[in-house]
């Protein structure tokens, strides 16, 4: 009789805090051991030359959503949760959105009925909450959070979504009472919207515009704007999505004074630039929300990287076809503001970051897998559960061939979106077997796992009263508050 149900053999096991040549042993679909020279397991892999690390988090996704304007995701939860499994992620927390008049629990029966019988992998749930009204403040919403809903976003942009000031306030105040983590997509409405309706009174609606009417003041003005509305009431706040050095100093600057703000980024603002947001209808496929940047905000985000001021790095997946379901809502008529707001990315989020972070020296594989795995757990209280590979956690692996090379296309690629913006990017390392809760999701470039056979993971309260990977120069903080460095 097999001790174990599975057994990784002589890889180099690495987590956010060390790395170590061992086995690993899996029994019941968690990690039972980690040593050397295990007994028998019912199936063993050899991960010689391999590096074996914990499945990715993607914790900004979204999946078989509708927009605000109504356009519906290119991916539903099997497409979403197969292309990311492909990608080394095992665990995805997607967002049940509210629009307005929405209940919030309605929305969220809804998303467990489309999630449930489709997804590969496990998944949690955030929240979007862009309707505050009395019933869902004093009732719903702090019902969900105690049901295991313990994030949710807001907005200070868009019209049918933004809250205003005072608004966000309530919901602070909502957080810090019941213990959730506030995620804010932070860019000033009028200050776009103004520059938008310039453009366009001038003829000026190609998808290069998109880029200046997001001007970067504009998004550091609303991070600074969302980290005072917090340090008001002392909370907990994550701005997400981060693209340029201005809102990247604010919220270093936060985290210098010990102010509990934490901060995301996103393949697009490493690995893109305004000026793939071409003038013609294909620039469409580069328009996301705040924009990709220039060179100079590529490194200022590499720097956010390394030295601690992003936490997490996330995918933001917003897949929309090249079509009138998508981009082209007003066919070869679109402008810059009728194009739906996203860029995919959920199974290359993770090599990316390899490739062109651990490959190039950028940052080590422990920070590495802090960004893509520990911290998004940790952050969304799923740690121990998941993040890591320590023996009770979920045996969530991922096994990589660092010198696998890599040219991405599209056709290689398993969600429904039709491109990639990173067509022709040659990349090392990437994951060739990939398992989930002990069972294998991904062996030999073939899809392993049955539809719904995914888990929904209850959120508990969130880590981030214990700053995470905090900046360099505060190291002396983080010694005497005991906290531990990821």
């Amino acid at each position: 009789m097999p001790e174990y149900d599975l057994v990784i053999r002589n890889g180099t096991v690495v987590t956010a805090a060390d790395t170590q040549r061992c086995d690993i042993g899996v029994k019941d679909g968690v990690v039972a051991t980690l040593g050397r020279n295990l007994g028998a397991g019912a199936r063993d892999i050899d991960a010689s030359g391999m590096l074996v690390l914990p499945g990715a988090i993607d914790s900004h996704c979204h999946i078989e959503q509708h927009s605000s304007a109504g356009v519906m995701c290119a991916d539903d939860f099997y497409s979403a949760t197969v292309a990311a499994a492909f990608g080394g992620t095992t665990t995805v927390v997607p967002f049940a959105a509210q629009h307005r008049g929405q209940s919030l629990r309605r929305v969220v029966a809804a998303y467990h009925e489309a999630a449930g019988p489709k997804a590969v992998i496990d998944y949690a749930f955030h929240l979007i909450v862009s309707d505050p009204s009395e019933q869902v403040l004093g009732q719903e919403l702090p019902a969900l959070i105690r049901d295991g809903y313990t994030s949710f976003k807001v907005y200070m942009t868009y019209d049918l979504l933004r809250l205003s000031d005072r608004q966000m306030l309530d919901i602070l105040a909502l957080a810090r009472r019941e213990g959730a983590l506030v995620m804010v997509h932070a860019e000033n409405h009028d200050m776009i919207q103004w520059l938008a309706d310039r453009l366009l009174e001038k003829g000026l609606g190609a998808p290069r515009y998109h880029a200046v009417s997001h001007a970067r003041v504009a998004e550091g003005e609303a991070t600074n704007r969302a980290i005072a509305l917090s340090q008001l009431l002392d909370v907990p706040l994550l701005i997400v999505h981060v693209s340029a050095a201005e809102a990247i100093d604010v919220i270093r600057g936060a985290q210098t004074k010990g102010l509990k703000i934490y901060g995301e980024t996103c393949p697009q603002y490493l690995f893109l630039t305004a000026d793939d947001i071409g003038m013609g209808l294909e620039g469409t496929k580069f328009c996301c929300s705040p924009p990709p940047r220039d060179r100079a905000a590529q490194e200022a985000v590499w720097r956010g990287l390394r030295n601690g001021t992003f936490q997490v790095f996330s995918s933001d997946h917003a897949p929309y076809r090249f079509d009138e379901t998508g981009k082209l809502p007003k066919g070869d008529k679109t402008t810059f503001k009728d194009t739906a707001n996203g860029v995919p990315g959920i199974e290359l989020r993770v090599p990316l970051l390899f490739s062109e972070g651990v490959g190039k020296g950028r940052i080590d594989l422990n920070r590495f897998v802090a960004l893509t795995a520990t911290n998004h757990a940790r952050l969304y209280g799923l740690y121990p559960q998941k993040g890591t590979i320590a023996v009770g956690s979920d045996a969530d692996i991922a096994i990589w061939d660092p010198a696998r090379e890599t040219t991405i296309a599209w056709d290689n690629l398993h969600d429904n979106v039709g491109y990639t913006p990173y067509e022709g990017m040659k990349i090392n390392g990437w994951p060739v077997t990939v398992i989930s809760r002990g069972r294998i999701v991904v062996a030999d470039g073939k899809l392993a796992a049955e539809r719904g056979s995914g888990q929904f993971l209850r959120c508990g309260l969130s880590d981030a009263a214990t700053p995470l990977g905090r900046p360099e120069p505060e190291l002396a903080f983080a010694a005497a508050s005991g906290a531990p460095l990821v």
